[in-house]
C-alpha cells in the first residue's frame, strides 16, 4: 500500500515537470493566436491585451492580400519534397554504406557539414550556380537543401542499418541474391522506421529553412519563412499579420507532426534498442 502513493507522487512529479517545459511554447502558440485575431488597436495596447475585445479575420486576410502566399506555398512544398526525396535517395545507401564499412569518421564528418552555419554556404552557392545558369530556379534550392537534410539522414540511419545483424544479408546472399539486392530486399524494409522518422525530419527542417530561400530565389521562387519577413515594413511591425503569417507557415508542419508522431516515437525507439 505504501509503494502506491509514492509511484502516484512520482507520476505528478513528473507531470508537473513536463508541464513547466511545455508552458512556455503554449504561452508563445497562446499569444500568436491572440494577435493574429485581435485588431491593431488591441496588438498596439499597453499594458498588453491577452484576451481580444473583438475577434477579426483581417489579419489572415492582410498576408494573401499582401503577397502570393499559395505561390509561395507551393514553392515550399516543391523544394522540401524535392529536396526530403533526394536526401533519402542519396542518404539510405550512403548510411548503409558507412555502417557496414565502420567508416564512422566520414559520418561525422558529413554531421560536421550540418553543424557548420548555413552563411558559409551562400557565397560559394551562389556563384556556383550563376555560371552553371541554375540562379533561381527549384534545382538551385533542393539542391543547397541537401545541406540541411543529407547529413541528418545519413546519421540517424547509420544506427539504424548497424541493428540489422549482417548474417539475416548474408543469408539472402547465399540465397542468390547480390550484395545490391539483399540492401534493398533485407535491410530496407528492416529499417523502415527509420527511413520514415528521417524523411519526415528532413521535411521539416527544409520545410522552415528561411536564409537559402531569401538569398538564392527571385520572387517567383520564394519560399513560406520569405512571406512572414515579407510582412514587416520599415515604418511598423504589423504584429497581427506577421502573427496570423507564422502561425499559416506552422500549421502544415504541426499537423504533419502531430499525424506522425507515433511513427516518430517508434522509430526513435527502435533506434536506440541495440542487439
Amino acid at each position: 500500500m505504501a509503494v502506491k502513493p509514492r509511484k502516484a507522487f512520482r507520476v505528478l512529479l513528473f507531470a508537473l515537470f513536463v508541464l513547466l517545459l511545455l508552458v512556455p511554447t503554449l504561452f508563445f502558440f497562446f499569444w500568436m493566436i491572440s494577435l493574429s485575431i485581435k485588431p491593431d488597436a488591441d496588438n498596439l495596447a499597453y499594458p498588453p491585451v491577452f484576451i481580444p475585445s473583438g475577434l477579426t479575420l483581417k489579419n489572415y486576410l492582410s498576408v494573401f492580400e499582401s503577397s502570393p502566399f499559395a505561390r509561395y506555398a507551393m514553392n515550399s512544398l516543391i523544394v522540401a519534397v524535392g529536396s526530403t526525396g533526394l536526401a533519402l535517395l542519396l542518404g539510405v545507401p550512403a548510411a548503409y554504406g558507412i555502417a557496414r564499412s565502420a567508416r564512422y569518421g566520414v559520418g561525422l564528418f558529413i554531421l560536421v557539414a550540418r553543424m557548420t552555419p548555413a552563411l558559409s554556404y551562400l557565397i560559394p552557392w551562389f556563384l556556383l550556380f550563376q555560371r552553371l545558369g541554375l540562379a533561381n530556379t527549384y534545382l538551385a534550392l533542393i539542391l543547397t537543401h541537401l545541406i540541411i537534410g543529407l547529413p541528418l539522414i545519413i546519421w540517424i540511419m547509420i544506427g539504424f542499418f548497424e541493428d540489422v545483424h549482417r548474417d539475416l544479408e548474408d543469408a539472402a546472399v547465399i540465397d542468390g541474391c547480390s550484395r545490391f539486392g539483399s540492401f534493398l530486399r533485407v535491410a530496407m524494409p528492416l529499417t523502415r522506421p527509420g527511413i520514415a522518422v528521417s524523411g519526415i525530419l528532413a521535411f521539416i527542417f527544409s520545410w522552415n529553412n528561411f536564409i537559402f530561400a531569401v538569398v538564392l530565389a527571385g520572387p517567383r521562387l520564394q519560399t513560406l519563412p520569405v512571406a512572414i519577413f515579407n510582412v514587416l515594413t520599415f515604418e511598423q511591425i504589423n504584429w497581427g499579420p506577421l502573427a496570423a503569417a507564422a502561425l499559416l507557415v506552422t500549421a502544415p508542419v504541426l499537423i504533419l507532426a502531430m499525424m506522425v508522431q507515433r511513427h516518430i516515437i517508434t522509430g526513435l525507439a527502435a533506434g536506440g534498442l541495440k542487439g
